[in-house]
């Protein structure tokens, strides 16, 4: 019971957030990027809105990208920064540009998916990623080597 009311968090607990958040939120939105993947590789015409001058299939192609090749990026919790920053263009154009006349319930679900990749972008993926994994093996080696005192 005390740990439920202790504001000191342990940075294995918090690593443990970022790894939830980054799987569950990444195969949630899994989920609305293949079927627009298979609506891009289908050959049928595409039926997606043409934004900022650029043709349907083309903005089609750019949330195919950040819905399927970010999110698996950031499930591997590989890049995850860098992988958050289309996502969050995407979700901002979903719900200020595509819903922006439609009613708030429209917009929550762009909304809710939105927080956590700014989120995410401000935190990184945590210890439990590839990238946690990267940092480690090749960085710190460099890092060492020039700041040693030998």
């Amino acid at each position: 019971m005390k740990k439920l009311f202790n504001v000191h968090q342990s940075a294995n607990s918090i690593d443990v957030a970022l790894l939830l958040t980054r799987v569950g939120i990444a195969a949630l939105m899994l989920v609305h990027g293949w079927p627009k993947l298979g609506m891009l590789l289908s050959g049928d015409p595409v039926q997606f809105p043409a934004l900022f001058g650029l043709s349907a299939t083309a903005v089609l192609a750019l949330a195919v990208f950040s819905e399927v090749v970010c999110s698996l990026l950031i499930l591997l919790g590989l890049g995850t920064r860098l992988a958050s920053i289309p996502l969050i263009i995407t979700m901002v154009v979903a719900v200020f540009v595509v819903h922006a006349a439609d009613p708030f319930a429209k917009q929550e679900l762009g909304l809710l998916y939105l927080l956590p990749y700014i989120g995410l972008l401000l935190t990184g993926s945590g210890r439990y990623s590839l990238d946690y994994l990267l940092q480690q093996r090749v960085m710190k080696p460099a890092y060492v080597k020039r700041y040693s005192l030998q």
